[in-house]
């Protein structure tokens, strides 16, 4: 049974979603008849990379309020990702476009690394500072889950795995995704946003059990 999951690397919703599929995964009594495959997306396609701009200032400018509502709305996201263990630090997060970061992830996932590399980029982007749009630092990144230096290298520096991401977001222009995290389990069920384990759990079951249904 398969289960797509649509991302974005600078959605820290996303890191939160993931963990909380993990916990139902780890529940389910079929877990091992599962197989996960991430798919970009990415939802501002347009964002600039700002080393030097803090995320809250960022934040308080894009949405026109004040930076004390933005430190506010990063405390309840940082709040609300300990609650399923992650630990953010989102004063240290850098603003920065994904588009290499997901045709990173493409070259990952034809490797069969894309779930180690999500992890590890969420990781970087969300807890450890790191500018994920920075060749230097994807490649270290990259290197660290297991991918070749080199191939890393050669698909930074030109225009590899740009047909996979775009391949990717018109499919989730054609089933009509239009936020993420996004799940589709089987094929059949959908599940919007980083829901609860139980809701999660209960979208496998309920899939699993229409497909050894006679």
């Amino acid at each position: 049974m398969r289960v797509d999951i649509w991302s974005d690397v600078r959605c820290p919703f996303c890191y939160i979603g993931k963990r909380k599929f993990e916990r139902a995964l780890a529940e389910f009594v079929h877990k091992d008849a599962v197989e996960i495959e991430w798919h970009s997306f990415e939802l501002d396609p347009n964002a600039e990379t700002l080393p030097d701009q803090s995320a809250e200032v960022y934040l308080a400018e894009k949405f026109g309020r004040s930076r004390e509502w933005a430190a506010e709305m990063q405390q309840q996201v940082t709040d609300t990702a300990a609650e399923v263990g992650l630990r953010f630090d989102l004063s240290r997060s850098v603003v920065a476009n994904s588009f290499d970061a997901h045709r990173l992830i493409q070259l990952a996932k034809s490797k069969g690394l894309d779930n180690e590399i999500e992890e590890a980029l969420f990781e970087a982007h969300f807890s450890n500072g790191i500018n994920i749009a920075d060749h230097d630092a994807l490649q270290a990144v990259g290197v660290a889950v297991g991918l070749n230096v080199v191939e890393i290298a050669d698909v930074l520096s030109g225009d590899a795995f740009t047909d996979e991401v775009r391949a990717d977001e018109h499919a989730a222009q054609t089933i009509g995704i239009r936020g993420v995290p996004f799940f589709v389990i089987d094929q059949k069920l959908a599940v919007s946003g980083a829901q609860p384990p139980e809701t999660f759990l209960g979208a496998l079951n309920k899939a699993w059990d229409g497909k050894t249904a006679v």
